[in-house]
Order: C-alpha cells, then sequence, then structure tokens
C-alpha cells in the first residue's frame, strides 16, 4: 500500500558515477546489482563496506525517490537513524460497520532522508547510469558479462520506471536524462544503441517486481491504488491525529455505473509534515482494479465524507504485483525481485534493509573466487526453510482472499484483525510459529461463510509449491 506522493529534491549520490572515459574494456566488478532502489542501495553500500569491488546500476541515478514507504517498527533494522522515519502513527482498521481496531506502531517512512542515508553510504561503490533486461545478462566462463543501456538511448526502454518495492514496480528512481551517459566499455556505434559493459563475478537483480530481468504474465494478480495528499485538517474526517488508517472497509458510497463488485478500503498515513496520503486501495485483484475506478471511488468516498480535496493536490498511482513466486538462483534476485515482497501490505522495504549487512557479509566470504559458492550461500540466507515455508503459506492466504466472494472480503478482515494474531501474519518472513497462529485465529474468529470458503481453499493448497 504505497505509492508516489510527491518528493524533494533529488539528493546528489555520493558513490562514484562513471563518466565517458573511452576506456576499451569492460567495467570490471566483484558484484553488480541492478536496481537503484532501497534494497539495491543498501546492498550496494554493504558490499563495498564488505570490502568487495562493486557497481551499482541505475537508469537515473540523481532522480529522487517519489515513494510512499512504511513499515511495521520491528521490521526496521536498529542502525536506521532517526531521519530516515517521518512519523510513528497507531495503525487502526476501520470495519465495515465502523468498529475500530487497534493493529499497534506503525513507521512511515522518509523517504528523502532515508535516500540520503544510503546514498551517504555509497562512498566505494561505482554508480553507472544504465539499466539491463534478461538478454544483458550473460554468462562469460565463471562470470557474467552484461550489457546495460543508457538512460535516453533507443537501447533503453524508454519509459518510466517505478520504484524497487513497498510499492511500484521498476527500477528503484526512474528513468530520465542523466549527466553521465557512458562508462568503461562504452560501446557506440552508428545506428547501434549506446551501452556500455560491466564484467561482475555476481549479478544481482534488484529491479523490483516485476523483475526487468523476468517480467510477471500479463493479467496476474496487483495490488492497485490512487491517492492524494492533502493537509491533515482536511483528512480529519477520516484518519485522527496521531492515528494510521491502515484499512477502512467501508463503503466508498452508493455503487456507481461501471464499478464492479470488487470491495476497496482506505488506507490513510501522515507523512510527519503536516500532510496525509488518502488511498482507495484495491488489495489484491487479478487483474488489478482499473486506477480510474479507484479514482472515483476515492473521490465519492472522501465527498461522502466531507474531506475537500483542492486542485492541484499531490496525486499517487500505485500497481504491483503481489503473487511473484521465488526466481531462480542466478542472478541473485533481492528486494521485491527476490521477492522479499508482503502480498497482503507491498511491504519489501524494511526486510531489504535488514537483509543487505547479512547478504553482503555472505557474498564476501567467496567472492571474487568462487561465485557458485556465493550464490549457493545467498539462496540459503535469503530463503530458509523457515521463509520458504511463510512466503508458501502468505501465498496461500493471498488466493483465498481472490477464490472468496466480493461481499465476503470485508467479513474475512474482521476476522483477521479480530485478535492480535492477526498482526503475525503481516511480519516476520521467516516466523513460520507467528504466521500459522495468525492464521488459525483468523479461522477461529470467522463466520461460518468465511470458514467454509477458508476450508475450500486449504483443500487445495499446495505445500511444496513456489
Amino acid at each position: 500500500m504505497t505509492g508516489t506522493a510527491g518528493g524533494a529534491a533529488a539528493p546528489q549520490p555520493s558513490g562514484t558515477t562513471a563518466q565517458p572515459s573511452g576506456a576499451s574494456g569492460p567495467t570490471v566488478a566483484d558484484v553488480l546489482v541492478l536496481g537503484g532502489g532501497p534494497a539495491g542501495r543498501a546492498l550496494a553500500a554493504a558490499c563495498a563496506e564488505a570490502g568487495l569491488r562493486t557497481v551499482l546500476a541505475d537508469p537515473a541515478p540523481e532522480r529522487a525517490w517519489t515513494a510512499t514507504y512504511c513499515a511495521w517498527p520491528e521490521e526496521l533494522p536498529p542502525h536506521l537513524p532517526a531521519t530516515t522515519v517521518a512519523a510513528r502513527p497507531a495503525a487502526v482498521a476501520v470495519l465495515p460497520g465502523g468498529g475500530r481496531r487497534a493493529l499497534g506502531p506503525y513507521a512511515v517512512l522518509d523517504t528523502a532522508g532515508l535516500r540520503a542515508h544510503l546514498d551517504a553510504r555509497l562512498a566505494g561503490v561505482t554508480v553507472l547510469p544504465g539499466r539491463a533486461a534478461a538478454d544483458d545478462v550473460r554468462p562469460d566462463g565463471h562470470r557474467y558479462r552484461v550489457r546495460l543501456h543508457v538512460p535516453g538511448d533507443r537501447g533503453g526502454d524508454g519509459g518510466s520506471s517505478g520504484t524497487d518495492a513497498d510499492g511500484t514496480s521498476g527500477d528503484g528512481s526512474g528513468s530520465g536524462s542523466s549527466s553521465g551517459s557512458g562508462g568503461g566499455g562504452s560501446d557506440t556505434a552508428p545506428g547501434d544503441d549506446a551501452t556500455q559493459v560491466v564484467d561482475a563475478a555476481l549479478v544481482v537483480d534488484a529491479t523490483g517486481a516485476p523483475s526487468r530481468l523476468r517480467p510477471g504474465p500479463a493479467g496476474g494478480t496487483e495490488q492497485t491504488a490512487w491517492g492524494v495528499v492533502v493537509d491533515e485538517r482536511a483528512a480529519a474526517p477520516v484518519v485522527r491525529p496521531g492515528e494510521a488508517v491502515f484499512m477502512d472497509w467501508r463503503s466508498p458510497g452508493p455503487h456507481r455505473p461501471g464499478w464492479t463488485d470488487w470491495p476497496t478500503f482506505l488506507y490513510a498515513v501522515p507523512y510527519g509534515d503536516g500532510t496525509v496520503l488518502l488511498e482507495e486501495t484495491s488489495l489484491a485483484r487479478r487483474p488489478g482494479l482499473p486506477l480510474p475506478e479507484l479514482r472515483d471511488r476515492l473521490a465519492a468516498r472522501l465527498a461522502g465524507a466531507g474531506v475537500t480535496v483542492p486542485d492541484g493536490a499531490p496525486v499517487e498511482r500505485v500497481r504491483f504485483p503481489v503473487d511473484t513466486p521465488r526466481g531462480p538462483r542466478h542472478p541473485v534476485g533481492f528486494g521485491a525481485a527476490t521477492p522479499l515482497v508482503h502480498p497482503a501490505t507491498g511491504f519489501s522495504v524494511a526486510p531489504a534493509l535488514g537483509l543487505a549487512p547479512r547478504l553482503a557479509a555472505e557474498l564476501a566470504r567467496h567472492l571474487p573466487h568462487d561465485p557458485a559458492a556465493a550464490t549457493t550461500a545467498a539462496r540459503r540466507l535469503l530463503w530458509p526453510r523457515s521463509a520458504r515455508a511463510v512466503h508458501r503459506l502468505r501465498r496461500h492466504g493471498l488466493r483465498t482472499v481472490l477464490e472468496m466472494p466480493p461481499h465476503l472480503v470485508p467479513d474475512f478482515f474482521d476476522a483477521f484483525f479480530a485478535g492480535r494474531s492477526g498482526r503475525a501474519f503481516l511480519t516476520g518472513r521467516d516466523d513460520l510459529t507467528g504466521t500459522l497462529a495468525g492464521m488459525a485465529g483468523v479461522f477461529r474468529a470467522a463466520p461460518p461463510a468465511v470458514r467454509t470458503r477458508m476450508l475450500r481453499s486449504a483443500a487445495a493448497f499446495h505445500p511444496n509449491g513456489r
């Protein structure tokens, strides 16, 4: 439940941005990280700090991030400075009848502060402007030879990209022109794409979800949302001071022609600067609920609640997949590309920030001499047996919601938030005991119709699925 909600001026990266040098050979690295969002930047910085020659490929290294990143505080690594958290409201859920459930502490990250913190750690990283697709990552003996397309040339996809999850998909900081348009291994010819080549012992895919290296199928399960940013005083009818509304399942208003019957909810979080994001959200649908319908539902909801949205209010658009299976071993996936994204929330930034130093340490034990061992070690760290089991259960829970009649979905979440066990399902990517307890708690609290649907879904559960 994130998106793009305006942003401050772009911070300048602290790493070494490669500039055209006329060098004939490729840039050589122990680790090449593709994708410059929070996950990619955190891992690149940690790899350099572990003594590895590290290259970070970002399609627009100087472009500001505009996504809204949120987290459960217990998942944030303890070393994050206070400047990376904008607000610490109390999360609540509002049920269809108007009842409220307290969900506990919540954290809204300061996007610019997080970016500045990560950029300050890139001093030992070579930052290259560029992006790569699957065909650009080629094994070369025991190493990789990767062709990066320089932003602004005809070889890139030339379009926009989103953020490295906790939100919309893409490379991490968007696309567009950059002052640096080459580097070691720049290879241009009349009529050809402008590219640069990196020779790396190991490649990390941190390009978001769906990964640019393995795009998902069309029509997959997506979370979509449409939001606006307003003054906290204007938002007072739907979100109280000091609170974040995780889900408000009250109806957005009378059903209108053209609307589907799929339920949506209001997500409302304070930015800590006197403004609030108000977002109409479709948790998961195959395919994702269209953004124009979400925009209309939000307008109807806010008008009915007496919230006035001023002309020119910042707008947020969100669309990202939530049912992504674990990827192959090569390249090493990280962040939303692996995927760390939680199918019920879209969150992945906090787990990625916490895992980055541990993953870098594992890679440094084996690189540059044994990339195969490094890849195996990465897989074991990111996907131990408990994490694989939790991932399968989370995807099963998502399928349960997707298969439920729309009118029962709010009742399902009423049961979900009935006890504290629901929070266990939302956190702890390798907490199998907590996840099972959370799912059992939902079943106990569910009304008979919802229980029947849950039992039908459980009968079709495949414990060894990806």
